[in-house]
């Protein structure tokens, strides 16, 4: 069941792995971060700064070694945590494509997945029947658009964008940034954006930077 929320707080959260090499070991933390409903926040960073490891961290696919994990006054444990990452939608940079659009009611299917497909500009490649897709073979680019439609779909409290924008084209990059992201927040989802477009930045509510698995700064607008 999907839970009323008013904080995601991750306190003193720390977590190591190693690194490609034998004698290499990675940690992020300590951290102490709050989030609230309706906050656009991305994260920065420069490669192996730790943006995915706490992408993970957030979304309860990892588990902390030390510190914990409070949503929705409670803290989270093996016992709630799939509970905990029913609240997410995710897509992350190595995203796979069902063919089904799993978890959707009927409803959303027929008022908001032909018009979002429009959206996206895919009604040419791709068509809905029942709650299948007719294809899945598309370009990079089309196939995270298609991502996109599943997140959408979802109608998810939390959201989390891994370089989504990485491999589109200058025009669904300046859609994704300045009419998606803001249309989520305007219904009072909490949005991670992972990004290096600057050029966008603007559009947050929030950004925090990492660097060497430490938080550099964690800037509000």
């Amino acid at each position: 069941m999907i839970a009323q929320w008013h904080r995601l707080h991750l306190q003193n959260i720390y977590h190591t792995y190693p690194g490609d090499q034998e004698d290499q070991r990675f940690s992020l933390g300590a951290l102490d971060l709050s989030f609230s409903p309706g906050e656009l926040i991305f994260i920065i960073g420069g490669n192996g700064s730790g943006k995915s490891t706490l992408a993970k961290l957030l979304t309860g696919l990892y588990i902390p070694e030390t510190g914990q994990i409070e949503f929705a006054g409670q803290t989270i444990t093996d016992t709630n945590r799939e509970w905990y990452r029913q609240h997410f939608s995710v897509v992350f940079s190595d995203f796979f494509l069902f063919d089904r659009l799993l978890g959707v009611t009927q409803d959303r299917l027929e008022t908001t997945a032909q018009a979002f497909l429009a959206k996206l500009k895919l009604t040419h490649k791709v068509t809905i029947e029942g709650d299948r897709l007719s294809t899945t073979a598309l370009s990079q680019g089309q196939r995270k658009r298609l991502a996109l439609l599943y997140a959408w779909l979802e109608d998810r409290p939390i959201y989390l964008f891994d370089e989504w924008a990485a491999d589109q084209d200058p025009i669904f990059r300046e859609i994704f940034y300045t009419e998606f992201l803001p249309e989520l927040k305007a219904q009072g989802k909490t949005v991670f954006v992972i990004s290096h477009d600057d050029h966008y930045f603007s559009v947050a509510d929030r950004v925090i930077k990492l660097e060497y698995g430490a938080i550099e700064y964690d800037k509000r607008r």
